[in-house]
């Protein structure tokens, strides 16, 4: 049901009578706010859940149609939380309000379908109908025909965003002006540090927010997809948001390239990181000599020569996708962390509850491409399992043996209880 009129701020600016100065269907508003809620996500500097924004539904939505409707919108400041990164060290990233992200989200419902139809079938990143496995496969294939890649890094990006280029991307495809105003006004909008000290900001586009993913896309579609596409046609990429994967014929060619791109993206205010962006050999049993960069990593896997037998059985080397270090390691860290051994109140049956879901995301992820290597992080909770059943049972003696034969019994018996043990990975 659409949020009505019954509860109406004081304010002049919100009354019904006041002439608007866009149109903006309260529908919209609406279906924002059902994804939003749906996406969940914590609370940004004013401390409002969406469980608090709930209790207030009607006249909060109100009031974020009304503002926007009347140019009077303003975002409050962006939340920065760090997170940590797999490759150590953190990540900045921006949460803004419940209010602003729905406001984000119903400018993003409108500019989305805009430009998607400009936008290049190599990039994968946060698009409908496109997906981190579609990346990853068509990497590899190119990487069967391609001997280099350029494993392209740009250091900080989302951080470097040029306002005044950005803006002159989005105007290029004529949103709606209110879409136009409110992009702008996001871009600009002040971060606020974990002591609550405000930092404003000419440049970036925080991490985070609903519509940093999509406006990311648009300045790289002009910084890179059409640059490269306009000047060096033959040359293939993938790219997931800003991860960037360019294929080569020969370590020439890289070398002249790698030197392009870097006078590109300077052009568009940006920077090749000079430690992390590196030409590497694909190198399997057809390609001869060797180079120092035999392996690069995207999307969570590492690229790399491998052992693989063909169909008739032979055995060969293939430059192929895996599960990378980095991937493998935040599992095993994340899984160490749930301290499932300690967790003797519950049953066999609440670890599956609780711990399924997460396994299974981990092996269909993972798994797409070399599963069998995922092996080994399952039989690390298969391990902690045993543990659990040993501190909880006290018929098992505190034996690690009776543990193990116990808890391979229960897989054997229910094996849906976690989707590892339906592959016979205990």
């Amino acid at each position: 049901m659409l949020f009505g009129f019954s509860q109406l701020s004081t304010n002049r600016e919100e009354q019904v009578g006041k002439a608007k100065s866009f149109e903006i269907p309260k529908r919209l508003i609406w279906n924002a706010y059902k994804l939003v809620k749906q996406n969940g996500g914590a609370a940004g500097v004013d401390g409002q859940s969406i469980e608090d924004f709930d209790r207030k539904l009607k006249d909060n939505l109100y009031k974020i149609w009304n503002r926007m409707s009347s140019g009077s919108y303003f975002p409050s400041a962006v939340r920065r939380v760090e997170i940590p990164k797999k490759s150590g060290g953190t990540r900045p990233l921006g949460i803004p309000t419940v209010a602003d992200r729905i406001g984000q989200m119903a400018a993003k419902l409108i500019f989305e379908p805009m430009l998607e139809p400009h936008f290049d079938s190599d990039s994968y990143g946060y698009r409908p109908g496109k997906s981190a496995h579609q990346a990853l496969g068509q990497t590899r294939e190119r990487c069967w025909k391609y001997d280099w890649v350029i494993d392209l890094d740009i250091k900080g990006f989302f951080d470097n965003i040029d306002h005044g280029l950005m803006m002159k991307a989005v105007q290029a495809h004529k949103p709606p002006k209110w879409v136009e105003l409110y992009i702008e006004r996001w871009l600009k909008t002040a971060v606020q540090d974990a002591e609550g000290t405000l930092h404003p900001r000419d440049c970036g586009n925080p991490q985070g927010g609903v519509i940093s993913p999509l406006l990311a896309n648009l300045y790289l579609h002009y910084a890179f997809d059409l640059w490269i596409k306009r000047t060096r046609p033959d040359v293939l990429f993938e790219r997931y948001a800003d991860d960037i994967v360019i294929h080569c014929r020969s370590l020439e060619q890289a070398i002249q390239l790698k030197a392009e791109i870097g006078k590109r993206l300077a052009e568009c205010k940006l920077t090749a990181h000079p430690e992390k962006t590196k030409m590497v050999y694909c190198k399997d049993d057809r390609r001869k000599g060797t180079y120092e960069n035999e392996a690069f990593d995207f999307l969570g896997f590492t690229f790399r020569p491998r052992s693989a037998k063909s169909k008739y059985g032979r055995l060969f080397t293939g430059f192929t996708p895996a599960i990378g270090k980095k991937a493998e390691q935040a599992i095993r860290d994340e899984i160490k962390n749930w301290r499932a051994h300690k967790q003797t109140e519950l049953t066999i049956g609440d670890l599956s509850k609780l711990y399924n879901p997460k396994i299974t995301g981990w092996i269909q992820y993972y798994g797409r491409f070399r599963p069998s290597l995922l092996w080994r992080v399952c039989k690390q909770f298969h391990q902690i399992l045993a543990k659990w059943a040993k501190n909880k049972f006290k018929r098992l003696n505190g034996s690690w043996a009776r543990a193990n034969k116990f808890i391979d019994a229960i897989a054997k018996q229910q094996p849906r209880l976690f989707i590892h043990w339906q592959r016979g990975w205990y």
